[in-house]
Parts: structure tokens; C-alpha cells; sequence
């Protein structure tokens, strides 16, 4: 599974509505309304990199009200869960 953080900047008076198209989007499993330097940002979950284009270039960037995006490809996922697990490696409960 390849997984891609886009920011994207929209159009103000159109966010609500650009962000709903954005999570309509096949390969796009959460759209986030943020503050800061963008407006939103869409994670996009596909299984082969050609499909990035596909929903990134293809459709993503397509949506009206989107200005421009950048996209960042993850190489490696951290949760608190993973972590977690990694420090109990080798740890005996002493009961």
C-alpha cells in the first residue's frame, strides 16, 4: 500500500465544497479542513505508484476550487501503536 499526504490550497469561499469532492475521490481515505499554509489535506491510499497520477494529477488536481497541491509519497508509517509494541520487544511482565 503506497500512501500520499497532499496539501492543497482552495479556493476560500469554496473549501466545504472542495473537500467533500476531494473525499468522493476513489484512493482518498480522509480529507482534513487544517489552519496553516494550506486549507486541506487529502491522504490518498493506493496499492500501485501509476495510480498516484490517476488520483493525484488526474482527478484531484482537476477538482474546481483547487488552486494548487504538493505532495509528499510516505516511505515508512509510525503510529503509537507500532511504537508501542517496538519498546515491549523483549519485555517480560513481571507478575
Amino acid at each position: 500500500m503506497l500512501t500520499a499526504i497532499v496539501l492543497v490550497q482552495a479556493q476560500v469561499d469554496r473549501i466545504p465544497e472542495v473537500a467533500s469532492a476531494i473525499a468522493e475521490l476513489a484512493g482518498v481515505s480522509e480529507v482534513y479542513s487544517v489552519t496553516g499554509d494550506v486549507d486541506l489535506i487529502a491522504v490518498v491510499r493506493v496499492r500501485r505508484h501509476d495510480e498516484l497520477a490517476e488520483v493525484i494529477a488526474d482527478r484531484l488536481h482537476k477538482v474546481e476550487g483547487v488552486v494548487d497541491t504538493t505532495t509528499h509519497i510516505a516511505f515508512r508509517a509510525y503510529s503509537r501503536h507500532d511504537l508501542e509494541a517496538a519498546f515491549a520487544l523483549g519485555v517480560d511482565d513481571a507478575d
